[in-house]
């Protein structure tokens, strides 16, 4: 409630980027009904299953980014001003306080128009309802996120080392590129090497691609495995690095 009451006190300020957001998918749609004008598929994916696969990406950047994203920016600057003080002494978990503290409502509504987009790639590929495919890319999406906040919130962590780490964080915009186009593209003697390190080292290409591929391709175990084992080991390891970085803080008064 509160943070929407502060958006509401700048209306303008909101509308535009409500404006913003939408022309930005409809210039990325565009741009994609264009190049499907001169092939049939890209990378193995047809006209309709990359658009559900543009859609799962814009949905799952839409709850990063009205969830986490303002948080987790914003937390440098409460290291450097010493206002993670009066954060660290409520008696609340520090990270889900530090990361979910706000919601950015102006990004919400990303979240619907990538739902409606995936619901109309769906609806022109005459998709079949299959129960355990749809759960399934619920678990996924889902894992999708958590590998998604588990990067986040361990880029914004370093800033209790670093004080302004913005060009750190510039690192979650690279990741965020690289999560908006299917992993299959990734082939040849250089990009290989760079599409399996990005698999299987930082899973980056899995955060959208496996939900994606799950739901409207053929089921691969190997990578649902893959991604839900990756998804429970980043959740934890970003749990660590973020309570090492406290334990590093030193508070305003020192």
């Amino acid at each position: 409630r509160f943070g929407l009451a502060t958006e509401m006190a700048f209306r303008a300020n909101f509308l535009v980027k409500l404006l913003v957001e939408t022309l930005w998918l409809g210039i990325l749609l565009v741009f994609y009904w264009k190049l499907f004008e001169h092939t049939t598929s890209i990378a193995g994916w047809s006209r309709s299953e990359y658009f559900f696969f543009v859609g799962c990406h814009y949905a799952l950047a839409g709850i990063i980014e009205t969830f986490f994203l303002s948080n987790c920016t914003e937390f440098a600057e409460l290291v450097r001003s010493g206002g993670l003080d009066q954060y660290l002494l409520k008696p609340i978990d520090e990270q889900f306080l530090i990361s979910c503290r706000l919601i950015d409502w102006s990004t919400m509504p990303n979240i619907l128009q990538g739902v409606g987009i995936m619901i109309a790639a769906l609806g022109f590929m005459d998709w079949t309802f299959d129960p355990l495919r749809l759960i399934l890319f619920l678990v996924l999406f889902a894992c999708g996120c958590m590998l998604a906040y588990s990067f986040l919130l361990m880029l914004s962590s370093t800033a209790v080392w670093l004080v302004r780490n913005q060009s750190l964080m510039e690192m979650w915009w690279l990741f965020t590129t690289l999560m908006r186009y299917p992993r299959e593209i990734y082939r040849g003697p250089w990009a290989t090497p760079f599409g399996w390190v990005f698999t299987f080292i930082i899973p980056v290409l899995v955060v959208v691609n496996v939900p994606a591929h799950t739901m409207v391709k053929a089921f691969n175990l190997r990578f649902i495995i893959w991604t839900i084992v990756a998804a429970i080991g980043m959740l934890v390891i970003s749990r660590r690095f973020f309570r090492r970085a406290l334990r590093s803080y030193r508070s305003a008064s020192s």
